[in-house]
């Protein structure tokens, strides 16, 4: 088995479970959970690096133009997906959570195409064509538009596209990332704190806690991806980018009891099948291309 295998799926895991986390804090206003994960993820981080003595690209970064234009967008990006995604899961709609990171990687595709200039490969239009009708379904079935899922899938997109380009690694660009997020965030919780409205300044103990635990539960999921996804395929995090969305919807639909429909579930089924056949032939291409196994030394 890979030795990456675990930490990225567990990375997956931990994302897939992290309406549990949100429904503890659901009473707290979303916003006011950004800014804890904002503020806390930035102190998890710093203080991480800092045991590890891995400061050094601070300063560097910090006097690169180029580089505080990059993760400030990304910033916005990471901090608008926060603030929908918070909402969506306190105010019930964490299946609706769940289908944007389902479409997640076929914007994805798009974004190659309008942005990097990619071309898709036959297959992977039929599939992007096939989201586009579940999509549709899925309006024409509710009469509004799936904004939840589509703000969630096109910011992450969005944020995935900066980090690709990026000139920082997973872990230096999220410290890059929260320590541009701090000033506003603790210049927030200073504001709530002062007018007797800050969700740590209600007599409640417990919830402080949580609150506090934003930060580790938002750090170590990426940590582990990073660790884990330099060691595997791109077809195997391809299958394991699933994950995640999986157990949210699971969550949703079992745990929580949100509705879904046999309307609605049509159009998650047309989706799903793009997404399958997205994979399957990313796999079927991935494996035409790998160079062939060395013949084994005669014995």
């Amino acid at each position: 088995m890979s030795p990456g295998l675990f930490p990225a799926a567990l990375a997956y895991i931990l994302w897939g479970i992290f309406p549990l986390y949100i429904k503890q804090i659901a009473h707290v206003p979303a916003l006011q959970v950004v800014a804890h994960r904002s503020w806390w993820s930035f102190v998890f981080v710093f203080v991480l690096l800092a045991a590890m003595r891995h400061l050094g690209w601070v300063r560097k970064a910090l006097t690169d133009a180029h580089t505080l234009r990059v993760f400030a967008a990304s910033a916005a990006l990471l901090s608008a997906n926060w603030l929908v995604y918070g909402s969506a899961v306190s105010h019930g709609a964490t299946v609706d959570a769940s289908l944007g990171y389902f479409i997640n990687p076929l914007v994805n595709v798009l974004l190659g195409v309008w942005v990097l200039g990619e071309r898709p490969r036959r297959l992977q239009w039929v599939a992007v064509g096939i989201a586009g009708v579940g999509v549709a379904w899925l309006v024409a079935g509710a009469g509004e538009w799936p904004w939840i899922a589509l703000v969630l899938a096109c910011s992450f997109g969005l944020y995935g596209l900066l980090r690709k380009t990026a000139p920082l690694g997973a872990s230096e660009g999220l410290a890059l990332e929260t320590l541009m997020q701090a000033p506003v965030a603790l210049a927030l919780i200073g504001w709530w704190a002062w007018a007797g409205t800050g969700a740590m300044h209600a007599g409640d103990p417990v919830g402080s806690l949580w609150l506090l635990a934003a930060g580790p539960f938002t750090a170590i999921p990426l940590l582990l991806f990073a660790a884990g996804a330099r060691r595997i395929t791109l077809a195997t995090l391809g299958l394991l980018q699933y994950l995640g969305p999986t157990l949210q919807f699971l969550i949703g639909v079992f745990i929580y009891g949100e509705p879904f429909s046999a309307d609605r579930a049509i159009g998650f089924v047309l989706i799903w099948s793009a997404l399958a056949l997205y994979t399957a032939e990313s796999i079927w291409q991935w494996r035409r291309q790998r160079p062939p196994e060395p013949a084994s030394a005669p014995r």
